[in-house]
């Protein structure tokens, strides 16, 4: 069985002199994922690599998974570290390794190799011809095809020597951690879980808030939420999920304010109160699954009146997307099962039928001034006595 992997990474390789930041988040967070392994891991940095070494057994297909979800990883190599960099010794365990990773089947390769370590005693060049000799000679089911190959085998040469022939590819994308912290509004639907992957995927921390209005929708409607939360923090790490009771506001609103507005002005007071909730927790942002046109409450009037009741910059990172779109990324992460189960969230429950779709700021306003008696009291009431539900898997 193979006892190291190499991470490899992409975007961060242009970070010039703080790249180091960023490869020790990706280390860390390498860590993190290998610790809900069976398995004793050491995860080390090395001059623009990052090795993982099992100490131990451990389980192949659990480690590539948990790895897979890893933001910040561009590919994942299975490799055998040489502390014995004579070359003899590293064609002998090149060879071996290859018959591990590729068996009897016939293949065509090409070498590459890297020699950071410039005492060593053959160039690049000479690594690639002498090392393809060697598989030539050692395995009558290689052939050789510089221009198309089937395998591409790796040497480096640095501290220690590594060989490889298999890349897994990674999720991409940045640290989750090395940008900051946003709240995500997340509700039962398709898109929110969608923009809050899309968020980490950038390196940002998730808080999420859910409006729940019991008994108008039910305790599988929030099960259902708290399911996605942790479906995303399989990406995203721990997210501490706010469930806010929304159902006094909500019928309120529905009381005093005209029914056509009724979803922009439940829209901007959840955005009241996520923003209220956001400063508590030091996040820097807002983030919701948003997409111009797709509803009522989502055309280009409908946001910019919804945007008008916050100061924080508000994160849409699935505005110009088909419906499409954002499912086919919510299949890859495994939310779009989760997302169509039928339990109506707040938003759906009291959806007017025919709502205001090019709002006024002036005139919705006028009809929140309705609201001043109490609502305040009733934010303050929603916020303080919020339930929190912290979410990994």
């Amino acid at each position: 069985m193979v006892k190291a992997f190499l991470i490899k990474y992409s975007e961060i390789g242009i970070k010039g002199k703080n790249r180091y930041i960023f490869e020790d988040a990706l280390r860390s967070r390498v860590a993190e994922k290998l610790k809900k392994c069976e398995g004793d891991f050491l995860v080390e940095r090395e001059n623009g690599r990052i090795y993982v070494e099992a100490k131990g057994e451990y389980d192949y297909d659990e480690v590539i998974g948990h790895l897979t979800k890893c933001f910040g990883i561009a590919h994942i190599c299975p490799v055998v570290l040489v502390e014995d960099k004579t070359f003899e010794n590293v064609c002998r365990e090149l060879v071996a390794h290859m018959k591990d990773e590729l068996g009897d089947r016939e293949f065509t390769f090409k070498v590459f190799a890297k020699r950071s370590d410039k005492r060593y005693e053959m160039t690049s060049p000479d690594i690639c011809r002498e090392a393809g000799a060697y598989i030539l000679d050692h395995m009558p089911n290689a052939a050789v095809d510089v221009h198309t190959p089937e395998v591409s085998v790796n040497v480096e040469i640095r501290r220690r020597a590594c060989v490889y022939v298999t890349s897994i590819k990674g999720p991409g994308g940045m640290p989750v951690g090395t940008s900051g912290k946003a709240m995500l509004l997340l509700s039962g639907g398709i898109d929110s879980p969608v923009a809050g992957y899309m968020m980490a995927k950038r390196g940002v921390r998730l808080e999420a808030v859910y409006f729940h209005a019991p008994p108008y929708t039910s305790d599988r409607a929030k099960q259902k939420v708290v399911d996605l939360a942790e479906t995303v923090s399989a990406y995203a790490g721990e997210i501490r999920l706010h469930v806010v009771n929304f159902t006094d506001i909500q019928m309120y609103i529905y009381d005093q304010c005209p029914h056509d507005e009724l979803t922009i002005i439940m829209r901007r007071y959840m955005m009241k109160i996520a923003e209220r909730i956001a400063r508590e927790t030091e996040c820097m942002s807002l983030v919701t699954g948003e997409s111009v046109g797709q509803v009522a409450s989502q055309t280009m009037q409908s946001l910019v009146v919804t945007d008008a009741v916050c100061t924080m910059p508000v994160f849409r990172p699935v505005i110009a997307f088909d419906k499409q779109d954002i499912i086919d990324i919510a299949e890859k992460i495994n939310t779009f099962e989760t997302s169509i189960l039928p339990y109506e969230d707040c938003c759906t429950t009291f959806v007017a039928k025919h709502p205001v779709t090019k709002p006024e700021l002036d005139q919705i306003e006028k009809s929140e001034r309705k609201l001043e008696n109490k609502i305040g009291e009733m934010l303050e009431k929603a916020v303080s006595e919020r339930e929190v539900i912290a979410v990994e898997k």
